[in-house]
């Protein structure tokens, strides 16, 4: 397409900016209208996929058909099936009528399956039966029924991670991904912010009758400099906010500061060992034993340290009593109690003694490769790499600790 069509269909459907990658989606979603295809369309929260859908509807062979929109992220886990597919009367509790069903309502026509990526696993098997046959169910029926509807669909989720952890049937994706449009997120249209704010000045002051907000050179450039992490819809409310509150209608950079949220992923620290997303049990009961290993070694040398200042002041008895009064930590329960009493300076001794034992690593060291070989059902190899240590040091340590029995 001509850069004249595309923008008078931007105009059509009240879509903002001059960015390359939003008028190649734009392209993408016209060529693809004519057929039957069907189009995931993917981007982040806010960034106006809601208007590719009727793009595709208005420029098909169904643009006088039905065009039923519908947020699949909004329907309960229980009616979704009925909403979609419809039911047959007394089907379910409060099922006191028959009702169509959204493919049934839009035969001929097209359907939108906004947030597709949170439908449940049964209803993503009945979508799938109607891409690949026209064919569905309703609730509480055996009849089979026909529909012929065209399916666009869009998500903000990864659906490669969603199908790698089980949420999402991989069989679906391909089959609705089909042509893919992917919107682009506002961050990477930096020349399309200040018009779009601009734009959306101009319709508030028009909606509340009052003067149009403008910006300074530096607001500007704080408005282009700022990561929209809500995108296209974030800066119309902050644009609406600043329209209603502020009275002075020329925005500074000190104005607008007061309306862009920080962001709190630049103000957390980050966990050591790289970016998780998914932690399991047997990560987090590490992290346990570690601190709690951390916090013997600081209690044992501190004991050590006691020892020795009270020994060289000569002060055997105040010695032992100091020393008396400090926790004891026991790693496997995770208890903090405390010594028992000492009398006399061999009772000192035995407890240098109990120190030095405690420092040593073998029984912690030897817990920890039992639990990965019991986590792995004593497959070495993966418990080497769960345990970071060559397969050839793993097989020392269990012969070294007699863990091969």
């Amino acid at each position: 397409m001509t850069k004249s069509e595309i923008q008078q269909v931007k105009q059509r459907f009240g879509i903002i900016g001059n960015t390359e990658s939003l008028n190649r989606a734009i392209d993408i979603a016209i060529q693809v209208a004519p057929t039957d295809l069907s189009v995931l369309i993917t981007g982040e929260s806010g960034v106006g996929k809601e208007s590719f859908p009727q793009i595709i509807h208005q420029y098909s062979r169904r643009k006088h058909g039905q065009y039923i929109a519908v947020n699949c992220g909004a329907i309960p886990e229980g009616t979704i099936d009925s909403e979609l597919f419809g039911h047959e009367k007394g089907a379910f509790t409060g099922a006191i009528g028959e009702r169509k069903g959204y493919f049934g309502e839009a035969d001929g026509g097209t359907i939108f399956l906004d947030e597709v990526g949170e439908l449940p696993l049964p209803t993503q098997a009945r979508l799938l039966r109607v891409l690949e046959s026209g064919e569905f169910i309703k609730v509480g029926s055996s009849k089979v029924q026909k529909t012929d509807v065209r399916i666009v669909a869009a998500t903000n989720v990864n659906l490669h991670e969603a199908i790698a952890s089980g949420r999402f049937r991989e069989d679906l994706y391909y089959r609705l991904n089909t042509v893919p449009v992917q919107i682009p997120p506002l961050r990477e249209r930096p020349e399309d912010i200040v018009l779009l704010f601009r734009k959306f000045a101009s319709d508030f002051a028009e909606k509340y009758r009052m003067p149009s907000i403008q910006l300074t050179e530096e607001a500007k450039k704080m408005l282009v400099a700022y990561p929209w992490p809500g995108n296209v819809r974030q800066l119309k409310n902050i644009t609406e906010q600043i329209s209603i509150i502020e009275t002075n209608r020329e925005i500074t950079p000190a104005i607008l500061h007061t309306y862009l949220p920080q962001q709190q992923g630049e103000r957390l620290p980050m966990l050591f060992g790289g970016n998780k997303q998914h932690k399991t049990f047997e990560s987090e009961r590490e992290i346990l034993y570690q601190v709690l290993f951390d916090m013997r070694q600081d209690v044992t040398e501190l004991k050590k340290l006691v020892h020795e200042i009270m020994s060289e002041k000569a002060q055997p008895v105040a010695s032992a009593s100091v020393v008396n009064n400090i926790p004891t930590i026991n790693l496997s329960t995770g208890n903090i109690s405390s010594a028992h009493p000492i009398q006399n300076e061999d009772d000192i001794q035995d407890t240098e003694e109990y120190v030095e034992e405690s420092l040593s690593l073998d029984d912690l060291e030897k817990e920890m490769i039992r639990k990965a070989l019991d986590k792995h059902n004593g497959k070495r190899k993966n418990a080497a790499k769960d345990l970071n240590i060559s397969e050839r040091t793993l097989y020392r340590k269990i012969k070294e600790y007699g863990l091969d029995n």
